[in-house]
């Protein structure tokens, strides 16, 4: 199917505010091969509406009604890709791309409409434009049963329209408490269903469904630690005694929050957690008393036991990486990005929100305590691993993930191993909207709505 890019004209010309004819650019109807003069289907993410399509329209582009263009949440100087499928005589164009967000701001006195992530929706608005989408952005009170949703798109400033349901739903909310409303999830259905609406990246994941669906995987089990759902005391005394360190993390918890580590020290045992401000350690002569101190905190949230590493350093400061892994152009997995992250002082995490910092992976594996001889082979186990996991989750865990960070870490061996997947990788570090530079990732986010919607 050849596509084309066309820019959208309004137009508000009597003649045209039926909406039944759509007026189209010459060269664009002979390369398209459309049939001038004979009714087709013109399509934009859920909305269909029979029109004629004639020659002798915009050069560049595509000339609508009024009437029309507003059905379609659409306004002159929109540039979509269009394609024509002679099968079904439709004429198809965007995609449109709906990006779920958990909260807008209207009254922020500094235009931050969407928070933190506002200059991450511009970059996406300016690479959609570029690429041929058309996105807009809408929050869970936005969702219904209905044809519409009310969303925001920028055009010289963020403005409200009503929009068909999209050809792809990226879903963007920041709490599990926000995607498991029932309201979110009927709408999920729905519009999967109803609409044939590809909705990515629908839900968190958890930790210990993570770990359990991948020891399934047999190209994944190489990298998983021994880890369980934390049962009680017995549990956490079968791993001590196996392993001089182990982990205790929150099953459904992010940014490093509340991880607590268990080592051996002297005769005792010792018990760092995670905190705002550092790392809090106590001490304690047995493993009884250590458990008495932090049961009422296991019994309030579910936790997986995880065997410690002995993790690559530069100093005395642990190091891990974050692969973002996408889906493509072709709708396979491919890498994006790599980075290293350096647990910052008086941390045992290495998360940016606990002090972490990014650092360049090459850099990061020559100044660590990694054997010089381990280098290549890790480079290239780091990236292997990345992809095999994306694959596994896939295959082994429930529903349709586009983006994956992928957070692993490598032992003083030079052996890969992983930390933990995350279905929403963070946006709050865009460039300022005022120069926006746009990122791989997220041209990549629209390569693979495109490959969706056949565009």
């Amino acid at each position: 199917m050849s596509r084309v890019k066309l820019t959208v004209h309004v137009s508000p010309d009597s003649g045209e505010s039926s909406g039944s004819t759509v007026a189209i650019g010459d060269k664009a109807i002979k390369q398209l091969k459309i049939p001038a003069g004979s009714p087709i289907t013109l399509r934009f993410g859920a909305f269909r509406q029979s029109v004629t399509a004639v020659g002798g329209g915009p050069a560049d582009g595509l000339r609508l009604s009024a009437m029309l263009a507003h059905r379609m949440g659409l306004h002159t100087g929109a540039k979509l890709s269009a394609g024509y499928r002679q099968g079904s005589r439709t004429l198809a164009i965007g995609p449109l791309v709906g990006v779920l967000v958990s909260k807008v701001y209207p009254g922020s006195a500094d235009g931050q409409l969407f928070g933190s992530i506002t200059s991450f929706c511009r970059e996406l608005t300016i690479a959609a434009a570029l690429s041929g989408a058309h996105v807009f952005f809408f929050t869970p009170n936005e969702v219904n049963s209905g044809q519409t949703i009310t969303g925001w798109s920028y055009r010289g400033g963020w403005r409200k329209s009503e929009y068909p349901v999209p050809d792809v739903v990226y879903n963007r909310l920041t709490t599990r408490k926000l995607e498991s409303k029932s309201s979110v999830q009927h709408f999920f259905k729905e519009v999967k269903t109803r609409y044939q609406t590809t909705v990515f990246n629908e839900r968190f994941l958890n930790k210990t469904d993570v770990f359990q669906a991948l020891k399934q995987n047999a190209a994944c089990l190489k990298y998983l630690p021994e880890s369980y759902l934390f049962r009680g005391f017995d549990m956490l005394k079968s791993m001590t005694a196996k392993y001089p360190v182990v982990f205790l993390k929150p099953v459904t918890g992010s940014l490093g929050k509340g991880i607590i580590r268990i080592s051996r020290c002297g005769n005792g045992y010792c018990c760092d957690t995670t905190m705002a401000g550092g790392v809090r350690r106590q001490t304690f002569a047995t493993l009884n008393g250590l458990f008495k101190s932090i049961s009422a905190r296991l019994k309030a949230q579910r936790h997986q036991i995880q065997q410690g590493l002995q993790l690559i350093k530069i100093g005395d400061r642990p190091i891990d990486f974050r692969a973002l892994v996408q889906r493509g152009s072709k709708g396979d997995w491919v890498i994006t990005s790599t980075v290293a992250r350096i647990a910052g002082n008086r941390h045992f995490v290495s998360n940016i929100a606990r002090g972490g910092t990014i650092a360049r992976v090459e850099e990061t594996l020559t100044r660590s305590n990694l054997p010089s001889s381990a280098l290549n082979t890790t480079r290239t186990q780091l990236r292997r691993a990345a992809l095999d996991i994306a694959e596994g989750i896939e295959a082994q865990v429930g529903g349709h993930y586009a983006e994956l960070g992928v957070d692993l870490a490598v032992d003083v061996s030079g052996k890969v191993w992983l930390l933990e997947v995350n279905s929403k990788p963070s946006k709050n570090d865009a460039s300022p909207a005022a120069n926006v530079k746009i990122r791989p990732s997220v041209k990549q986010t629209l390569r693979y709505a495109r490959y969706l919607a056949g565009l």
